[in-house]
């Protein structure tokens, strides 16, 4: 049959028209599927399967805090006929999402977990694993001299994150801070670094809402608090060499034939107390007229009052109160004083001591003495965030900071502080102040995460500063 020219030509038109539809069909049926989700629960990962037709190009991301995930699936087809059944515990539900090119497959999770997705052929399979258990660690060097290590696990107690600062001592001095440099008052961690230029620095000794030091604190060989316990320190010699060990005060003032022990150093007047006041505390004592006060330099009282009396510079103010008082009601200007202050032998010359405690680790080996230093529950039993810091056996110091109460990581107890200590190679180590307290800050930035949510002010820190004949340099400032 004869076909004119025009129908030659819509013929051929159609019968391209049609090679096109046929084409696409044909691609659209080998694009890629999701066939069926699958779940499956281990010891140490749960794991979900994606069974596909074909492998397709994928990316993850999280969102929310690490608690959910998103696995992007190129050029997949539409998966809204897949209803997975969720049999796992660590996954709350699993959702998805048909965009133009691509399925987006939501997993949220009921915590934050680590995850690795892999894939697999014949059959072909996208799986991902929410892992349960794991252990990583990241190490940066902000410094020369300085080591930072990030350390997280989880396991059956939960999830666990903790700031290791490892310092070498032959570069840097550790240094204790007081709050705006004196004992009254508290700020924060971060400000006492500013304020000192540190390379570093962690919160230190327990302290009063006053700022008062609960416990023995000397520095630069002047004590600014005392300690009515035997308690662990950490003393730091003139060498630079750190050790820990327990420390006492036992202090005596003797003027004229009147003596009389000392009640506290640098702390609150109670009733009937002897209590000795130096510039570490502040400019005047604070106290009321209810008691007496003699101002002392150059080994004389110099001057009395009867209250909040100005602290010399090169001397030191003794105030009494009740019984106390009547002990000295004698006492005039001129009289000879005498102080006799102890120690104990293992810190008679040690111009640095930071008193906290218990004791963690000695000898290299977990040895937490809470009962016997007589700490309170609040401090001794449960998880929590802690302060501590190490004595290495090659001359080095380790500054430990563990995030607690809060979901990205439980805390822990002092053993389980200990046990963190003695992973990275302590041969002793000693807690500090924790709780709300604990941070950690390196090159002025605040490195972990308080769990008060900010940083609470604190009475003093530990300042990490470059020796001044070293070749040690500060990490970068914050921006």
């Amino acid at each position: 049959m004869f076909l004119s020219k025009g129908l030659l030509r819509r013929a051929a038109g159609l019968t391209l028209a049609l090679f096109f539809f046929l084409s696409s069909a044909v691609f659209a049926a080998a694009a890629p599927s999701i066939t069926s989700v699958r779940f499956g629960k281990g010891t140490e990962h749960d794991r979900i399967v994606f069974d596909v037709s074909a492998l397709p190009k994928y990316a993850t991301r999280t969102e929310k805090d690490g608690t959910r995930i998103i696995l992007e699936l190129t050029g997949i087809g539409d998966a809204s006929g897949v209803k997975p059944v969720i049999s796992s515990d660590a996954i709350r539900r699993v959702s998805f999402t048909k965009l133009k090119n691509s399925v987006i497959v939501t997993i949220d999770l009921e915590e934050p977990a680590e995850f690795e997705v892999k894939t697999l052929k014949n059959p072909n399979r996208i799986f991902i694993d929410i892992k349960k258990q794991y252990e990583n660690e990241q190490r940066i060097e902000p410094a020369p001299g300085l080591v930072e290590t990030v350390y997280t696990r989880r396991d059956g107690r939960g999830r666990f994150r903790a700031y290791l600062l490892d310092v070498d001592l032959a570069k840097y001095d550790l240094v204790p801070v007081l709050a705006n440099g004196e004992v009254l008052g508290r700020t924060t961690v971060s400000r006492m670094s500013d304020e000192v230029n540190a390379a570093a620095a962690v919160n230190a000794s327990y302290f009063a809402t006053s700022g008062e030091i609960l416990g023995m604190l000397r520095m630069d060989g002047r004590i600014a608090g005392t300690t009515y316990f035997c308690r662990s320190a950490l003393g730091v010699r003139k060498n630079g060499a750190a050790f820990v060990a327990p420390v006492y005060y036992s202090g005596k003032v003797t003027i004229g034939k009147a003596s009389r022990l000392v009640s506290g150093v640098n702390a609150e007047r109670g009733a009937d107390a002897l209590i000795i006041y130096n510039r570490a505390y502040d400019v005047r004592t604070n106290t009321n007229n209810f008691g007496r006060e003699f101002v002392v330099q150059g080994g004389k009282v110099v001057k009395i009052n009867q209250g909040n009396s100005q602290i010399p510079e090169d001397g030191y103010v003794i105030s009494v109160h009740g019984a106390a008082r009547d002990a000295f009601v004698r006492v005039r200007v001129g009289d000879k004083v005498t102080l006799e202050e102890d120690l104990g032998s293992d810190f008679a010359d040690v111009p640095v001591i930071v008193g906290a405690g218990p004791t963690l680790v000695k000898g290299g080996q977990v040895n937490v003495t809470a009962e016997e230093e007589e700490f309170p529950d609040d401090i001794a039993v449960g998880r929590a965030p802690r302060t501590g810091v190490a004595v290495l056996p090659n001359r080095h110091a380790l500054l430990a900071v563990v995030d607690g109460r809060q979901w990205s990581s439980i805390g822990a107890t002092l053993t389980e502080f200990a046990e963190l200590f003695v992973k990275y190679g302590a041969k002793e180590a000693i807690n500090f102040d924790g709780g709300g307290s604990s941070a950690m800050v390196v090159g002025g930035k605040l490195v972990n995460s308080p769990s008060d949510g900010s940083e609470r002010r604190v009475g003093s820190a530990l300042a990490v500063m470059p020796k001044k004949n070293a070749s040690a340099s500060k990490p970068p400032r914050k921006k």
